[in-house]
């Protein structure tokens, strides 16, 4: 079990990855970020999930736009509300600095804290900047974005790009490019860890069975699927077993412009060049395959629970 900072744009799927890491880790504190909903919605949303689900976590408000570029709009597939407009929502959008938070915890338990992000990486980018001291203080990021081709599996948002990625490159680009220690759960494996929507109910989570619901609908309308891609969830799932991935390593930049802004890059050659984007930088870990039904079993074993 390992100490997270869970760091998200709470839609549907980071609902569900957040009642996983609430079962399988220890929850230091959930920092929101814009996304898949404004960020001031996202703090109210993993306040409503928290008491709906019986979560015991602080919750901290983080980055609402982009570092560089214009904001763009939230998504769609996860309703209005971002939790599929199920409930209600009496809570409060004030809270204090994800920022600071992830400096501080991250300077008082050195080596410690695990950092989970499954949106924008604004807040992570935010922090090393700000205090570049805490790079070699953490003891990993686990990211779910980006896509790199393998088996077809590209972009989500643009033919490059993945959803997370895309919504802010510049930041992805820095964290990626920093020495911070990362595995990334890109596209390529996030999209063959599938659960249908009978699946889903047959997990007796009447919250997440109702959150999920606009989310499903679209998923048939757009893919001919009733289910869904346990995106989000898959980074938990490599802190539970990270034996179900194939992993390799490359350092990693992310395209900040053009038509391509957001495709995340990997070296494939070892080629010397004049001018290397690649020059000096860590290399990453890249889950590009998955033990699907292990993972899948896993994820029900522990929600059913």
């Amino acid at each position: 079990m390992r100490t997270l900072i869970f760091d998200t744009d709470i839609g549907v799927d980071d609902a569900f990855a957040l009642a996983y890491a609430a079962r399988t880790q220890r929850l230091l504190g959930i920092t929101t970020v814009f996304g898949n909903v404004a960020v001031g919605q996202a703090v109210k949303n993993a306040r409503l999930f928290c008491a709906k689900m019986n979560i015991s976590a602080p919750v901290y408000r983080g980055c609402s736009r982009p570092l560089a570029l214009a904001p763009s709009a939230p998504a769609t597939l996860h309703g209005a509300d971002g939790l599929g407009d199920a409930f209600d929502n009496p809570y409060s959008d004030v809270a204090d600095s994800a920022v600071q938070f992830i400096i501080d915890s991250v300077r008082a338990q050195p080596h410690a804290i695990t950092l989970v992000a499954i949106g924008p990486l604004t807040n992570i980018a935010c922090a090393i900047n700000q205090a570049p001291d805490i790079i070699p203080l953490v003891k990993e990021l686990v990211i779910m974005g980006g896509a790199f081709g393998t088996d077809g599996h590209a972009g989500n948002v643009t033919p490059f790009a993945e959803f997370n990625i895309w919504k802010d490159a510049h930041a992805a680009d820095q964290v990626l490019a920093s020495a911070l220690p990362v595995v990334m759960l890109p596209l390529d494996v996030t999209h063959k860890v599938l659960i249908s929507g009978e699946e889903v109910r047959q997990l007796n989570q009447p919250v997440l069975s109702a959150i999920c619901r606009p989310y499903l609908a679209y998923s048939l309308q757009k893919e001919g699927f009733d289910g869904m891609a346990l995106h989000d969830t898959l980074t938990l799932s490599w802190l539970a077993l990270p034996q179900a991935f194939s992993v390799t390593t490359a350092p990693v930049r992310v395209v900040t412009e053009g038509i391509s802004r957001g495709q995340t890059l990997q070296r494939v050659s070892t080629l010397t060049s004049r001018d290397d984007p690649f020059a000096g930088l860590r290399a990453q870990r890249l889950c590009l395959g998955v033990d699907a039904e292990a993972v899948r079993q896993h994820f029900f074993a522990t929600l059913r629970a």
